[in-house]
């Protein structure tokens, strides 16, 4: 399964952008003194392209960022002088570290889901090894955190285009699905590897986390994703709050001030003292009564009502749970399962 249109031509327009400005400064360097306008003309761009990466080359340099060590260059109307070249024209370098690092980063990268195009990276990786030699003999294993062989029949339904048949856990209302899916694509979120699909049950795109995922079987059918299936926008992270989800409002202390940061909220106001109130969409109250309740007791719920009384119901069940003394086993021998004689004090009052 291939990504959408417009996300490959973005990401081939920013290779193809980085490949020109590697080459841009020896080309400038050559050439000094060349119009503007031969020079787009050679390198197949306009002159406002050519513009607009002559001034990004201008903020790039080596680390430390300062004027003696950026890219510089002289305009002489609409000619072009390249200044200083910060190191650019020399052959990269690599020492045993770093091209240690570019090994592992790139298995890593071959390893995550979602990657668009493998064979690039494994040619990639390939050239690196082969130019290092020994440098990178080590033996280095990479492997993404979760289950791997579950992510790899996830990842091969994507390439192959097969319907699955998942066992899905859904957190959100603590339940236990058997779904039909036609995979769209597999990515990577917040370290975590996910599965977007089109659900048949729920008819509509849903997105799987693969740790979530306890049984998969792949069908004897292809995939058969309807038009309306069109992958969504997950650069903002996995949830995205639309005005049909439920909102609640807390009443926080500074050490739950965190979840303004982890948490897309859509309105923060400072309170008495140090109290914040917050507002946020929710999947629904259910996830939002576990979420309230394992924040701590400097958290009051404001709205809604049903929230409220949801936590209260649910806090005040674990407290009788607390009141009532767990029974004791008898074990043979007329002892007590903490191993007390029977006719121990301590063990007669437990038991009344």
């Amino acid at each position: 399964m291939t990504r959408p249109a417009a996300a490959r031509g973005g990401s081939r327009a920013s290779a193809d952008r980085l490949a020109r400005l590697l080459n841009l400064v020896p080309y400038l360097l050559a050439r000094p003194g060349i119009e503007v306008a031969e020079a787009a003309g050679d390198l197949g761009v306009t002159e406002r392209q050519l513009r607009e990466d002559l001034e990004l080359l201008w903020v790039c340099g080596l680390p430390g960022y300062g004027p003696g060590d950026l890219i510089d260059m002289a305009f002489d109307g609409d000619r072009v002088t390249i200044t200083y070249d910060a190191g650019i024209d020399r052959p990269l370098r690599l020492t045993p570290d770093e091209a240690l690092a570019l090994v592992v980063a790139l298995r890593m990268l071959a390893e995550t889901p979602g990657v668009a195009n493998r064979d690039a990276i494994e040619r990639a990786l390939a050239k690196i090894e082969d130019a290092a030699g020994d440098l990178v003999g080590a033996p280095v294993a990479v492997r993404l955190p979760g289950d791997t062989r579950r992510v790899e029949a996830l990842r091969a339904a994507v390439e192959g285009g097969r319907a699955l048949r998942i066992t899905y856990y859904t957190a959100a209302r603590d339940e236990t699905t058997e779904r039909v899916v036609d995979p769209l694509r597999m990515l990577m979120v917040g370290g975590r590897a996910y599965v977007e699909a089109w659900c048949r049950r729920a008819e509509a795109v849903r997105l799987f986390r693969a740790d979530r995922i306890d049984a998969i079987t792949e069908l004897d059918e292809p995939a058969v994703v309807p038009p309306q299936a069109v992958p969504h926008d997950r650069t903002e992270g996995v949830f995205r709050p639309s005005p049909d989800l439920p909102l609640i409002t807390l009443r926080i202390g500074r050490g739950e001030r965190w979840i303004t940061e982890y948490y897309p909220c859509e309105r923060v106001e400072a309170g008495d003292g140090d109290q914040w109130l917050v507002s946020l969409r929710v999947t629904d109250l259910g996830w939002a009564r576990r979420f309230v309740l394992g924040l701590g007791p400097d958290v009051t719920v404001v709205a809604p009502a049903e929230l409220a009384e949801q936590v209260r119901g649910a806090a005040s069940a674990a407290l009788d749970a607390y009141a009532v003394p767990a029974p004791v086993t008898r074990l043979p021998g007329g002892e007590g399962a903490s191993g007390a004689p029977s006719g121990d004090p301590a063990v007669a009052g437990r038991t009344q």
